[in-house]
Protein backbone atom coordinates (compact mmCIF):
# COMPACT_ATOMS: atom_id res chain seq x y z
CA UNK A 1 0.00 0.00 0.00
CA UNK A 2 1.10 3.56 -0.68
CA UNK A 3 1.36 6.18 2.04
CA UNK A 4 -1.87 7.75 0.79
CA UNK A 5 -3.66 4.38 0.86
CA UNK A 6 -2.50 3.76 4.46
CA UNK A 7 -3.67 7.24 5.42
CA UNK A 8 -7.06 6.85 3.75
CA UNK A 9 -7.64 3.45 5.33
CA UNK A 10 -6.74 4.81 8.77
CA UNK A 11 -9.01 7.84 8.29
CA UNK A 12 -11.93 5.56 7.45
CA UNK A 13 -11.37 3.51 10.61
CA UNK A 14 -11.05 6.61 12.78
CA UNK A 15 -14.18 8.21 11.34
CA UNK A 16 -16.14 5.01 11.95
CA UNK A 17 -15.25 5.12 15.66
CA UNK A 18 -16.39 8.70 16.09
CA UNK A 19 -15.57 10.85 19.13
CA UNK A 20 -13.59 8.27 21.16
CA UNK A 21 -10.95 8.14 18.41
CA UNK A 22 -11.07 11.83 17.53
CA UNK A 23 -7.53 12.44 18.82
CA UNK A 24 -6.05 9.71 16.62
CA UNK A 25 -4.37 11.22 13.55
CA UNK A 26 -4.61 9.26 10.29
CA UNK A 27 -1.30 10.67 9.05
CA UNK A 28 0.45 9.47 12.20
CA UNK A 29 -1.05 6.00 11.78
CA UNK A 30 0.12 5.87 8.15
CA UNK A 31 3.60 6.89 9.22
CA UNK A 32 3.85 4.28 11.93
CA UNK A 33 2.61 1.62 9.51
CA UNK A 34 5.20 2.65 6.92
CA UNK A 35 7.87 2.47 9.62
CA UNK A 36 6.77 -1.04 10.57
CA UNK A 37 6.43 -2.65 7.17
CA UNK A 38 7.42 -6.09 8.46
CA UNK A 39 5.19 -7.34 11.26
CA UNK A 40 6.88 -10.68 11.95
CA UNK A 41 10.08 -12.56 11.23
CA UNK A 42 8.13 -14.77 8.82
CA UNK A 43 7.16 -11.68 6.83
CA UNK A 44 10.86 -10.93 6.55
CA UNK A 45 11.80 -14.53 5.66
CA UNK A 46 9.23 -14.66 2.85
CA UNK A 47 10.23 -11.24 1.52
CA UNK A 48 13.97 -11.89 1.56
CA UNK A 49 13.64 -15.42 0.14
CA UNK A 50 12.00 -13.82 -2.89
CA UNK A 51 14.95 -11.45 -3.20
CA UNK A 52 17.45 -14.31 -3.15
CA UNK A 53 15.49 -16.36 -5.69
CA UNK A 54 15.35 -13.41 -8.08
CA UNK A 55 19.05 -12.77 -7.57
CA UNK A 56 19.85 -16.43 -8.27
CA UNK A 57 17.92 -16.23 -11.55
CA UNK A 58 19.71 -12.99 -12.45
CA UNK A 59 23.07 -14.66 -11.78
CA UNK A 60 22.14 -17.61 -13.99
CA UNK A 61 21.45 -15.12 -16.79
CA UNK A 62 24.69 -13.20 -16.20
CA UNK A 63 27.44 -14.07 -13.67
CA UNK A 64 28.20 -10.36 -13.34
CA UNK A 65 25.12 -10.32 -11.09
CA UNK A 66 26.88 -12.03 -8.20
CA UNK A 67 25.93 -11.10 -4.63
CA UNK A 68 27.93 -10.16 -1.53
CA UNK A 69 27.61 -10.02 2.22
CA UNK A 70 29.53 -9.08 5.34
CA UNK A 71 29.29 -10.97 8.61
CA UNK A 72 27.72 -9.14 11.56
CA UNK A 73 27.80 -10.13 15.24
CA UNK A 74 25.43 -7.47 16.57
CA UNK A 75 22.30 -5.74 15.32
CA UNK A 76 24.04 -2.37 15.42
CA UNK A 77 26.89 -3.63 13.24
CA UNK A 78 24.38 -5.02 10.71
CA UNK A 79 22.44 -1.76 10.77
CA UNK A 80 25.50 0.39 10.17
CA UNK A 81 26.59 -1.93 7.36
CA UNK A 82 23.33 -1.44 5.48
CA UNK A 83 23.20 2.29 6.19
CA UNK A 84 26.71 2.52 4.72
CA UNK A 85 25.70 0.45 1.68
CA UNK A 86 22.81 2.81 0.92
CA UNK A 87 25.00 5.86 1.53
CA UNK A 88 27.96 4.79 -0.62
CA UNK A 89 26.50 2.33 -3.15
CA UNK A 90 23.04 3.83 -3.41
CA UNK A 91 21.08 0.59 -3.08
CA UNK A 92 21.07 -2.63 -1.08
CA UNK A 93 20.44 -4.63 -4.26
CA UNK A 94 22.51 -7.86 -4.24
CA UNK A 95 23.97 -6.98 -0.81
CA UNK A 96 23.14 -9.33 2.07
CA UNK A 97 24.29 -10.06 5.61
CA UNK A 98 25.96 -13.19 6.90
CA UNK A 99 25.45 -14.57 10.39
CA UNK A 100 28.49 -16.56 11.40
CA UNK A 101 28.35 -19.32 13.99
CA UNK A 102 32.02 -18.54 14.63
CA UNK A 103 31.16 -15.01 15.75
CA UNK A 104 28.16 -16.15 17.79
CA UNK A 105 30.48 -18.56 19.62
CA UNK A 106 33.25 -16.00 20.06
CA UNK A 107 31.12 -13.00 21.00
CA UNK A 108 27.54 -13.91 21.94
CA UNK A 109 27.72 -16.92 24.25
CA UNK A 110 26.88 -16.76 27.95
CA UNK A 111 29.92 -18.97 28.49
CA UNK A 112 32.17 -16.20 27.21
CA UNK A 113 34.47 -16.45 24.19
CA UNK A 114 34.36 -19.93 22.68
CA UNK A 115 35.99 -21.64 19.69
CA UNK A 116 33.88 -22.49 16.67
CA UNK A 117 32.87 -25.94 17.91
CA UNK A 118 29.09 -25.65 18.44
CA UNK A 119 29.52 -25.28 22.18
CA UNK A 120 27.52 -22.03 22.39
CA UNK A 121 23.82 -21.88 23.18
CA UNK A 122 22.04 -22.65 19.93
CA UNK A 123 19.22 -20.28 20.87
CA UNK A 124 21.77 -17.45 20.58
CA UNK A 125 21.61 -17.85 16.80
CA UNK A 126 17.89 -17.09 16.27
CA UNK A 127 18.17 -14.42 18.98
CA UNK A 128 20.86 -12.66 16.93
CA UNK A 129 18.78 -12.93 13.73
CA UNK A 130 15.86 -11.27 15.51
CA UNK A 131 18.19 -8.61 16.93
CA UNK A 132 19.64 -7.82 13.51
CA UNK A 133 16.23 -7.35 11.94
CA UNK A 134 15.11 -5.18 14.87
CA UNK A 135 18.02 -2.85 14.13
CA UNK A 136 17.41 -2.91 10.37
CA UNK A 137 13.75 -2.03 10.87
CA UNK A 138 14.81 0.80 13.17
CA UNK A 139 17.04 2.10 10.38
CA UNK A 140 13.97 2.17 8.14
CA UNK A 141 11.98 4.04 10.77
CA UNK A 142 14.74 6.59 11.26
CA UNK A 143 15.20 7.22 7.52
CA UNK A 144 11.46 7.46 6.91
CA UNK A 145 11.22 9.87 9.84
CA UNK A 146 13.49 12.23 7.92
CA UNK A 147 11.28 11.94 4.84
CA UNK A 148 8.21 12.71 6.96
CA UNK A 149 9.89 15.90 8.20
CA UNK A 150 10.52 16.89 4.58
CA UNK A 151 6.85 16.23 3.82
CA UNK A 152 5.74 18.35 6.77
CA UNK A 153 8.04 21.21 5.76
CA UNK A 154 6.61 21.15 2.22
CA UNK A 155 3.06 21.20 3.55
CA UNK A 156 3.82 24.01 5.99
CA UNK A 157 5.25 26.04 3.11
CA UNK A 158 2.28 25.25 0.85
CA UNK A 159 4.69 23.84 -1.75
CA UNK A 160 2.63 21.19 -3.55
CA UNK A 161 5.48 20.16 -5.88
CA UNK A 162 7.79 19.42 -2.94
CA UNK A 163 4.93 17.64 -1.20
CA UNK A 164 4.41 15.33 -4.20
CA UNK A 165 8.15 14.69 -4.37
CA UNK A 166 8.26 13.85 -0.68
CA UNK A 167 5.30 11.47 -0.99
CA UNK A 168 6.96 9.79 -3.98
CA UNK A 169 10.18 9.37 -1.97
CA UNK A 170 8.25 7.82 0.92
CA UNK A 171 6.49 5.34 -1.38
CA UNK A 172 9.79 4.50 -3.14
CA UNK A 173 11.74 4.06 0.10
CA UNK A 174 14.17 1.12 -0.08
CA UNK A 175 14.21 -0.92 3.09
CA UNK A 176 17.40 -1.79 4.95
CA UNK A 177 15.96 -5.29 5.46
CA UNK A 178 18.04 -7.66 3.35
CA UNK A 179 18.54 -11.43 3.25
CA UNK A 180 20.54 -13.06 6.01
CA UNK A 181 22.40 -16.28 5.26
CA UNK A 182 22.41 -17.85 8.71
CA UNK A 183 24.86 -20.46 9.94
CA UNK A 184 23.19 -23.44 11.63
CA UNK A 185 26.59 -25.15 12.01
CA UNK A 186 26.19 -28.94 11.70
CA UNK A 187 22.64 -28.81 13.03
CA UNK A 188 23.36 -28.88 16.78
CA UNK A 189 22.36 -32.50 17.22
CA UNK A 190 20.27 -35.01 15.31
CA UNK A 191 17.88 -34.18 12.48
CA UNK A 192 15.03 -33.40 14.91
CA UNK A 193 17.26 -30.90 16.74
CA UNK A 194 18.18 -29.38 13.38
CA UNK A 195 14.50 -29.04 12.44
CA UNK A 196 13.58 -27.36 15.73
CA UNK A 197 16.45 -24.87 15.52
CA UNK A 198 15.75 -24.22 11.83
CA UNK A 199 12.17 -23.27 12.73
CA UNK A 200 13.36 -20.77 15.33
CA UNK A 201 15.82 -19.25 12.86
CA UNK A 202 13.18 -18.94 10.13
CA UNK A 203 10.63 -17.49 12.56
CA UNK A 204 13.26 -14.89 13.48
CA UNK A 205 13.57 -13.91 9.80
CA UNK A 206 16.22 -16.13 8.18
CA UNK A 207 15.43 -16.99 4.57
CA UNK A 208 18.65 -18.96 3.99
CA UNK A 209 20.19 -21.61 6.22
CA UNK A 210 23.76 -22.80 5.76
CA UNK A 211 24.47 -26.27 7.13
CA UNK A 212 27.70 -28.28 7.02
CA UNK A 213 28.43 -31.99 6.75
CA UNK A 214 30.48 -32.35 9.93
CA UNK A 215 29.57 -34.43 12.96
CA UNK A 216 27.70 -32.15 15.37
CA UNK A 217 29.56 -33.17 18.51
CA UNK A 218 32.96 -33.08 16.76
CA UNK A 219 32.34 -29.84 14.86
CA UNK A 220 35.38 -27.68 14.08
CA UNK A 221 35.86 -24.39 12.30
CA UNK A 222 36.21 -25.01 8.58
CA UNK A 223 39.73 -23.57 8.68
CA UNK A 224 41.00 -25.71 11.53
CA UNK A 225 42.28 -29.25 11.71
CA UNK A 226 40.41 -32.25 13.08
CA UNK A 227 37.24 -32.01 11.01
CA UNK A 228 35.03 -35.13 10.92
CA UNK A 229 32.38 -35.63 8.25
CA UNK A 230 29.21 -37.72 8.27
CA UNK A 231 27.88 -40.16 5.62
CA UNK A 232 25.71 -38.57 2.97
CA UNK A 233 22.43 -40.03 4.20
CA UNK A 234 22.95 -38.45 7.63
CA UNK A 235 23.56 -35.05 6.05
CA UNK A 236 20.62 -35.37 3.67
CA UNK A 237 18.31 -36.05 6.61
CA UNK A 238 19.29 -32.64 8.03
CA UNK A 239 18.81 -30.93 4.66
CA UNK A 240 15.31 -32.42 4.53
CA UNK A 241 14.71 -31.27 8.13
CA UNK A 242 15.50 -27.69 7.07
CA UNK A 243 13.18 -27.96 4.06
CA UNK A 244 10.35 -29.29 6.22
CA UNK A 245 10.86 -26.33 8.57
CA UNK A 246 10.60 -23.85 5.70
CA UNK A 247 7.48 -25.50 4.28
CA UNK A 248 5.76 -25.86 7.65
CA UNK A 249 6.16 -22.13 8.23
CA UNK A 250 5.00 -21.14 4.76
CA UNK A 251 8.37 -19.98 3.42
CA UNK A 252 7.95 -22.02 0.27
CA UNK A 253 11.07 -20.71 -1.47
CA UNK A 254 13.49 -20.77 1.47
CA UNK A 255 17.13 -21.39 0.55
CA UNK A 256 19.37 -24.17 1.86
CA UNK A 257 23.13 -23.81 1.50
CA UNK A 258 24.90 -27.17 1.81
CA UNK A 259 28.50 -26.78 2.93
CA UNK A 260 31.10 -29.49 2.51
CA UNK A 261 34.23 -29.51 4.64
CA UNK A 262 35.57 -32.62 2.95
CA UNK A 263 38.50 -30.87 1.30
CA UNK A 264 40.17 -30.38 4.69
CA UNK A 265 38.44 -33.20 6.59
CA UNK A 266 40.34 -36.47 6.62
CA UNK A 267 38.22 -38.26 9.21
CA UNK A 268 34.81 -39.85 9.65
CA UNK A 269 33.07 -41.16 12.73
CA UNK A 270 30.93 -43.69 10.92
CA UNK A 271 31.13 -46.29 8.24
CA UNK A 272 28.20 -45.64 5.95
CA UNK A 273 25.38 -48.13 5.53
CA UNK A 274 25.38 -49.61 2.04
CA UNK A 275 22.58 -51.56 0.39
CA UNK A 276 24.30 -52.37 -2.88
CA UNK A 277 27.51 -51.66 -4.79
CA UNK A 278 27.66 -48.13 -6.15
CA UNK A 279 25.13 -46.56 -3.77
CA UNK A 280 25.97 -43.52 -1.65
CA UNK A 281 27.10 -45.61 1.30
CA UNK A 282 29.39 -47.66 -0.87
CA UNK A 283 30.84 -44.55 -2.50
CA UNK A 284 31.49 -42.94 0.89
CA UNK A 285 33.16 -46.06 2.22
CA UNK A 286 35.22 -46.29 -0.94
CA UNK A 287 37.25 -43.30 0.22
CA UNK A 288 38.24 -44.98 3.50
CA UNK A 289 41.89 -45.77 3.99
CA UNK A 290 41.88 -49.57 4.34
CA UNK A 291 44.33 -52.44 4.58
CA UNK A 292 44.00 -56.10 3.68
CA UNK A 293 43.55 -58.62 6.48
CA UNK A 294 44.03 -62.36 6.77
CA UNK A 295 41.14 -64.37 8.10
CA UNK A 296 38.92 -62.69 10.68
CA UNK A 297 41.43 -60.02 11.68
CA UNK A 298 42.13 -58.99 15.27
CA UNK A 299 39.68 -58.72 18.19
CA UNK A 300 37.72 -55.47 17.93
CA UNK A 301 38.45 -55.01 14.21
CA UNK A 302 35.78 -53.54 11.99
CA UNK A 303 35.94 -55.21 8.58
CA UNK A 304 34.17 -54.28 5.35
CA UNK A 305 33.73 -55.87 1.97
CA UNK A 306 35.42 -53.83 -0.75
CA UNK A 307 35.18 -55.22 -4.28
CA UNK A 308 34.87 -58.78 -2.99
CA UNK A 309 37.81 -58.42 -0.55
CA UNK A 310 37.65 -58.17 3.22
CA UNK A 311 39.56 -55.08 4.33
CA UNK A 312 40.09 -53.23 7.59
CA UNK A 313 39.48 -49.45 7.68
CA UNK A 314 42.29 -47.67 9.48
CA UNK A 315 40.93 -46.62 12.86
CA UNK A 316 42.64 -44.09 15.11
CA UNK A 317 42.87 -44.25 18.92
CA UNK A 318 40.08 -41.62 18.90
CA UNK A 319 37.87 -44.34 17.36
CA UNK A 320 37.63 -42.27 14.18
CA UNK A 321 38.31 -43.64 10.73
CA UNK A 322 40.55 -41.90 8.24
CA UNK A 323 40.11 -41.35 4.53
CA UNK A 324 42.80 -42.01 1.95
CA UNK A 325 45.08 -38.99 1.50
CA UNK A 326 44.40 -37.03 -1.66
CA UNK A 327 40.67 -37.88 -1.87
CA UNK A 328 39.39 -34.55 -0.53
CA UNK A 329 38.50 -32.99 -3.88
CA UNK A 330 36.68 -36.10 -5.09
CA UNK A 331 34.73 -36.22 -1.84
CA UNK A 332 33.86 -32.52 -2.17
CA UNK A 333 32.49 -33.02 -5.66
CA UNK A 334 30.40 -36.01 -4.59
CA UNK A 335 29.12 -34.07 -1.56
CA UNK A 336 28.05 -31.14 -3.73
CA UNK A 337 26.34 -33.22 -6.38
CA UNK A 338 24.54 -35.32 -3.78
CA UNK A 339 23.33 -32.28 -1.82
CA UNK A 340 22.06 -30.46 -4.92
CA UNK A 341 20.29 -33.56 -6.18
CA UNK A 342 18.58 -33.97 -2.81
CA UNK A 343 17.13 -30.58 -1.93
CA UNK A 344 19.95 -28.08 -1.41
CA UNK A 345 19.81 -24.87 -3.45
CA UNK A 346 23.41 -23.66 -3.16
CA UNK A 347 26.71 -25.28 -2.27
CA UNK A 348 29.63 -24.07 -0.17
CA UNK A 349 33.10 -25.52 -0.49
CA UNK A 350 35.49 -24.57 2.30
CA UNK A 351 38.98 -24.32 0.82
CA UNK A 352 42.39 -23.76 2.37
CA UNK A 353 43.26 -20.80 0.14
CA UNK A 354 41.51 -18.37 -2.25
CA UNK A 355 42.57 -19.81 -5.60
CA UNK A 356 40.16 -19.37 -8.50
CA UNK A 357 41.35 -22.31 -10.58
CA UNK A 358 41.22 -24.70 -7.63
CA UNK A 359 37.61 -23.69 -6.93
CA UNK A 360 36.69 -23.71 -10.62
CA UNK A 361 38.12 -27.20 -11.10
CA UNK A 362 35.71 -28.61 -8.52
CA UNK A 363 32.73 -26.55 -9.65
CA UNK A 364 33.28 -27.62 -13.28
CA UNK A 365 33.03 -31.25 -12.17
CA UNK A 366 29.88 -30.53 -10.18
CA UNK A 367 28.30 -28.67 -13.09
CA UNK A 368 28.95 -31.61 -15.37
CA UNK A 369 26.18 -33.34 -13.40
CA UNK A 370 24.20 -30.34 -12.09
CA UNK A 371 24.53 -27.65 -14.77
CA UNK A 372 23.04 -24.75 -12.77
CA UNK A 373 25.08 -25.42 -9.63
CA UNK A 374 25.97 -22.20 -7.80
CA UNK A 375 28.48 -21.67 -5.05
CA UNK A 376 28.55 -19.61 -1.88
CA UNK A 377 32.19 -18.83 -1.11
CA UNK A 378 33.84 -17.72 2.10
CA UNK A 379 36.35 -14.93 1.41
CA UNK A 380 37.76 -15.85 4.78
CA UNK A 381 39.89 -13.73 7.11
CA UNK A 382 41.54 -17.06 7.93
CA UNK A 383 43.40 -16.72 4.61
CA UNK A 384 46.47 -14.51 4.44
CA UNK A 385 45.24 -12.80 1.29
CA UNK A 386 48.33 -10.69 0.78
CA UNK A 387 50.76 -13.61 1.02
CA UNK A 388 48.57 -16.02 -0.94
CA UNK A 389 48.12 -13.73 -3.91
CA UNK A 390 51.71 -12.55 -3.96
CA UNK A 391 52.79 -16.18 -4.05
CA UNK A 392 50.29 -16.90 -6.83
CA UNK A 393 51.76 -14.08 -8.90
CA UNK A 394 55.28 -15.23 -8.06
CA UNK A 395 54.49 -18.77 -9.26
CA UNK A 396 52.82 -17.48 -12.43
CA UNK A 397 55.80 -15.30 -13.27
CA UNK A 398 58.21 -18.18 -12.64
CA UNK A 399 56.22 -20.22 -15.19
CA UNK A 400 56.50 -17.33 -17.64
CA UNK A 401 60.27 -17.44 -17.26
CA UNK A 402 60.68 -14.07 -15.56
CA UNK A 403 63.73 -13.28 -13.45
CA UNK A 404 62.50 -13.49 -9.85
CA UNK A 405 65.87 -13.15 -8.11
CA UNK A 406 64.70 -9.96 -6.38
CA UNK A 407 61.92 -11.81 -4.56
CA UNK A 408 61.91 -14.25 -1.66
CA UNK A 409 58.76 -16.36 -2.09
CA UNK A 410 58.57 -17.24 1.60
CA UNK A 411 59.01 -13.61 2.67
CA UNK A 412 56.63 -11.85 0.30
CA UNK A 413 54.52 -10.52 3.16
CA UNK A 414 57.28 -8.03 3.99
CA UNK A 415 56.30 -4.37 3.74
CA UNK A 416 59.39 -3.75 1.61
CA UNK A 417 57.60 -5.48 -1.28
CA UNK A 418 54.51 -3.24 -1.12
CA UNK A 419 55.48 -0.96 -4.00
CA UNK A 420 56.89 -3.68 -6.28
CA UNK A 421 55.29 -4.74 -9.55
CA UNK A 422 54.53 -8.12 -8.01
CA UNK A 423 52.61 -6.57 -5.09
CA UNK A 424 50.69 -4.25 -7.42
CA UNK A 425 49.65 -7.20 -9.58
CA UNK A 426 48.68 -9.24 -6.52
CA UNK A 427 46.48 -6.41 -5.22
CA UNK A 428 44.85 -6.12 -8.63
CA UNK A 429 43.98 -9.82 -8.52
CA UNK A 430 42.58 -9.47 -5.00
CA UNK A 431 40.45 -6.54 -6.14
CA UNK A 432 39.05 -8.56 -9.05
CA UNK A 433 38.79 -11.88 -7.22
CA UNK A 434 35.05 -11.77 -6.63
CA UNK A 435 34.16 -10.66 -10.13
CA UNK A 436 36.55 -13.09 -11.82
CA UNK A 437 35.59 -16.09 -9.69
CA UNK A 438 31.88 -15.35 -10.14
CA UNK A 439 32.40 -15.68 -13.88
CA UNK A 440 34.92 -18.54 -13.85
CA UNK A 441 34.05 -20.59 -10.79
CA UNK A 442 30.27 -20.39 -10.48
CA UNK A 443 30.30 -18.29 -7.30
CA UNK A 444 26.89 -16.67 -6.85
CA UNK A 445 27.54 -15.28 -3.40
CA UNK A 446 30.73 -13.92 -1.88
CA UNK A 447 30.86 -13.37 1.86
CA UNK A 448 33.38 -12.45 4.51
CA UNK A 449 32.54 -14.34 7.66
CA UNK A 450 34.31 -12.31 10.34
CA UNK A 451 35.09 -8.84 8.96
CA UNK A 452 33.45 -6.78 11.70
CA UNK A 453 35.17 -8.85 14.40
CA UNK A 454 38.46 -7.64 12.95
CA UNK A 455 37.38 -4.05 12.27
CA UNK A 456 36.17 -3.71 15.87
CA UNK A 457 39.51 -4.98 17.13
CA UNK A 458 41.55 -2.73 14.82
CA UNK A 459 39.62 0.49 15.49
CA UNK A 460 39.58 -0.15 19.24
CA UNK A 461 43.33 -0.81 19.25
CA UNK A 462 43.96 2.47 17.44
CA UNK A 463 41.71 4.44 19.80
CA UNK A 464 43.23 2.89 22.94
CA UNK A 465 46.76 3.50 21.66
CA UNK A 466 46.11 7.20 21.11
CA UNK A 467 43.70 8.03 23.96
CA UNK A 468 45.70 6.33 26.69
CA UNK A 469 48.93 7.59 25.12
CA UNK A 470 50.27 11.06 24.41
CA UNK A 471 47.29 12.22 22.35
CA UNK A 472 44.80 12.00 25.22
CA UNK A 473 41.37 13.36 24.24
CA UNK A 474 42.72 14.36 20.85
CA UNK A 475 43.06 10.66 20.15
CA UNK A 476 39.27 10.40 20.19
CA UNK A 477 38.47 13.76 18.61
CA UNK A 478 40.94 13.53 15.74
CA UNK A 479 40.70 9.80 15.11
CA UNK A 480 36.97 9.32 15.61
CA UNK A 481 34.64 12.30 15.98
CA UNK A 482 36.26 14.62 13.46
CA UNK A 483 36.26 11.81 10.90
CA UNK A 484 32.62 11.01 11.64
CA UNK A 485 31.68 14.63 10.95
CA UNK A 486 33.75 14.97 7.79
CA UNK A 487 32.72 11.61 6.36
CA UNK A 488 29.06 12.16 7.13
CA UNK A 489 28.75 9.20 9.51
CA UNK A 490 25.20 9.34 10.86
CA UNK A 491 26.26 7.93 14.22
CA UNK A 492 27.96 11.18 15.15
CA UNK A 493 24.41 12.10 16.22
CA UNK A 494 24.20 9.04 18.40
CA UNK A 495 20.97 10.07 20.16
CA UNK A 496 19.23 10.20 16.80
CA UNK A 497 20.68 6.84 15.78
CA UNK A 498 19.48 5.27 19.02
CA UNK A 499 15.90 6.37 18.27
CA UNK A 500 15.46 9.56 20.28
CA UNK A 501 13.84 11.48 17.41
CA UNK A 502 11.53 8.57 16.63
CA UNK A 503 10.48 8.60 20.27
CA UNK A 504 9.83 12.35 20.12
CA UNK A 505 7.56 11.85 17.11
CA UNK A 506 5.61 9.19 18.95
CA UNK A 507 5.27 11.41 22.02
CA UNK A 508 3.75 14.04 19.77
CA UNK A 509 1.27 11.52 18.37
CA UNK A 510 0.30 10.32 21.83
CA UNK A 511 0.25 13.54 23.89
CA UNK A 512 0.07 16.39 21.37
CA UNK A 513 1.25 19.75 22.71
CA UNK A 514 1.72 18.23 26.17
CA UNK A 515 4.51 15.95 24.97
CA UNK A 516 7.85 16.36 26.75
CA UNK A 517 10.42 15.95 23.99
CA UNK A 518 14.18 15.42 24.15
CA UNK A 519 15.15 17.12 20.90
CA UNK A 520 14.76 20.76 21.93
CA UNK A 521 17.29 23.56 21.89
CA UNK A 522 19.19 22.27 24.91
CA UNK A 523 20.01 18.97 23.23
CA UNK A 524 23.76 19.02 22.52
CA UNK A 525 23.20 16.86 19.42
CA UNK A 526 22.22 20.11 17.72
CA UNK A 527 25.95 20.88 17.56
CA UNK A 528 26.12 18.28 14.79
CA UNK A 529 23.09 19.47 12.82
CA UNK A 530 25.31 20.70 10.00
Amino acid sequence: MTYHEHQSHAATLIDAQGAPWAAIDADAVARMQAQNRFRTGLDIARYTAGIMRRDMAAYDADPANYTQSLGAWHGFIAQQTMIAVKKHIGSTKRRYLYLSGWMVAALRSDFGPLPDQSMHEKTAVPALIEEIYTFLKQADARELGGLFKTLDAARDAGDMLREREALAAIDAHETHVVPIIADIDAGFGNAEATYLLAKQMIEAGACALQIENQVSDEKQCGHQDGKVTVPHEDFLAKIRACRYAFLELGVDDGIIVARTDSLGAGLTKQIAYSREPGDLGDLYNGFLDCEDVDGAGNPGDVLINRDGRIVRPRRLPSNLYQFRPGTGEDRCVLDCVTALQNGADLIWIETEKPHIEQIAGMVDRVRARVPDAKLVYNNSPSFNWTLNFRQQVYDAWIEEGRDMAAYDRAGLMAQSYDSTDLAVEADSRIRDFQRDSAARAGIFHHLITLPTYHTAALSTDNLARDYFGEAGMLGYVEGVQREEIRQGIACVRHQNMAGSDIGDEHKGYFAGEAALKAGGGANTMNQFAA
